[in-house]
This record gives structure tokens, C-alpha cells and sequence, in this order.
């Protein structure tokens, strides 16, 4: 499997387009799949810089409802005429970021035929699986971190019901996707126990102290391989992979095989 980063907030190198957002190009032995587009263009911009056919993939993924996962959707929608789309069922729900700034998808993309809503768990094929783990039971406290949801005309905050995660299980390993962690890096890794897990850990703006410290070392605790990014943070991944032995960095325009 081959995993190359289309978009994220940092790149090592000058031609990659970057912004605060995720997007994914996974290659298995038998699919070719988005994980995430993005809060604009610039992802499919970058894979024409990196010579990646995107009318070529098979099917796309939104890890939830939020603008800098979903927001190039529609360049996708325009540059693929086939793929399907997979998103929870309650990812079109409107999210806010405080009271007053929307940071939900754009609701014309509703009117798509491609999109394709999938509830607590779907089989794509191919040895991928989607989860969202809304029923799982919980051993850490869920932040919201101010972000909120629409709910019967009121703000409330965000249970991230929305957020979902894609599994691949292939030559006997199980990779794991996850685009923000929000419902928890440390639930996360629990519940699934992959082998590698690429995704952010929303700890972007968590302080550099003894709490996070403990987090690494829990993390660390898994044999889990983990290739991070966007929302971790930079000086928090600095942070923790001086207690972490298996934690890399996955910057826009680099290709892990796995």
C-alpha cells in the first residue's frame, strides 16, 4: 500500500501548494482512493505537480463534515465524472466554529448524485471498511474544543457524530485512517489497535506539558506504527516523538509505503 499526501499544512518541498486542510491518495492492490480534499483546489493542483491521475480513483472518502476536509470536494466532483462519494450520514449537518463561523460543507454539494451516506459502518470492498464508533464505549473525556453543531435551531456542542474513520486490512495488516482524531487519538487507537494509523491527532493547540507527555507515552504503548499531520501541530509532534519511537511526519507531496 502507498499512501501520498496531497494536501497538508507543511511540505519539504517548494513545488507543493499547502493550506491548513488534509487530503490523501491511498493506492492498494486493488483500489485507488481520496481520503479527504482539502479546503480548496490546491489538492488536486498538487497531484497534477506529482503526476497523480485523480479521474483514475476508484472512490472518495470525506472523514467528516468539516471545510478543510471537504472543502474541494466539488474540483473533485468535476475532475473524477465516476467515484462515488463516502460520507457519514450526518456529515451535511451544519458544524460552527463558536457562534457565528461556519465551518460545515457547502450544502449545494447535496445535490450531487454521487454522494453516498454511510452510517456507524460500511464495507467498500476490498478489504476497506468505514466506522464511525459513534456507540463505542469511551474511557477518555470528549472535548469539543468550542466547536458546535446545529441541533433543532440550537448550537450545541459537537459530539462529532460526523467523523468516521477508514480501515484497510491487506496482507494481513490493518491501516487506519483518520482525518482529525476528533472524537479522540487515544479512543481511537483503542478501539481499532491497527497496526499503522495515519491521520492527525488534534493537538494543535495543546499545550507542551506533562498531560501530553502521558499521551505519548499511552500512545507509545501500542505496537501501532503512526505517520502523522495536519492538526497534531508541529511543535507538538516534536513534542511527543522525543517519547515515541514509532511516530513520523507525513508532509504534503511525500509517499510512504506501507
Amino acid at each position: 500500500m502507498k499512501v501520498t499526501a496531497l494536501l497538508e499544512n507543511t511540505s519539504a518541498r517548494e513545488d507543493m501548494l499547502t493550506e491548513h486542510g488534509l487530503s490523501l491518495y491511498i493506492e492498494t492492490g486493488t483500489q485507488k482512493l481520496l481520503f479527504d480534499t482539502g479546503q480548496s483546489d490546491r489538492f488536486a493542483r498538487n497531484a497534477d505537480t506529482l503526476g497523480i491521475d485523480l479521474t483514475a480513483v476508484d472512490a472518495a472518502i470525506l472523514s467528516h463534515g468539516h471545510y478543510d476536509h471537504g472543502g474541494g470536494l466539488q474540483t473533485f466532483l468535476e475532475r473524477n465524472r465516476r467515484a462515488p462519494v463516502y460520507l457519514n450520514r450526518h456529515a451535511m449537518e451544519p458544524h460552527y466554529h463558536g457562534a457565528d463561523r461556519y465551518i460545515g460543507l457547502d450544502p449545494s454539494l447535496q445535490s450531487s448524485g454521487r454522494l453516498r451516506f454511510v452510517d456507524d459502518e460500511a464495507a467498500l470492498g476490498g478489504g476497506c471498511t468505514l466506522y464511525s464508533c459513534n456507540r463505542r464505549a469511551r474511557t477518555h473525556p470528549l472535548d469539543s474544543g468550542g466547536l458546535q453543531a446545529l441541533e433543532g435551531g440550537a448550537l450545541c456542542p459537537e459530539d462529532f457524530r460526523h467523523e468516521q474513520y477508514l480501515l484497510i486490512c491487506e496482507n494481513g495488516r490493518r491501516v487506519l485512517f483518520s482525518g482529525c482524531s476528533h472524537k479522540g487519538i487515544l479512543e481511537i487507537v483503542q478501539w481499532f489497535r491497527p497496526d499503522v494509523l495515519v491521520g492527525g491527532f488534534h493537538f494543535f493547540r495543546h499545550p507542551l506539558d506533562d498531560v501530553l507527555s502521558g499521551y505519548a507515552r499511552e500512545l507509545a504503548g501500542y505496537p501501532t506504527e503512526y505517520y502523522t499531520c495536519h492538526c497534531t501541530g508541529c511543535e507538538q509532534f516534536a513534542f511527543m516523538q522525543q517519547r515515541m519511537d514509532r511516530l513520523h511526519y507525513l508532509s504534503c507531496g511525500q509517499t510512504v509505503e506501507l
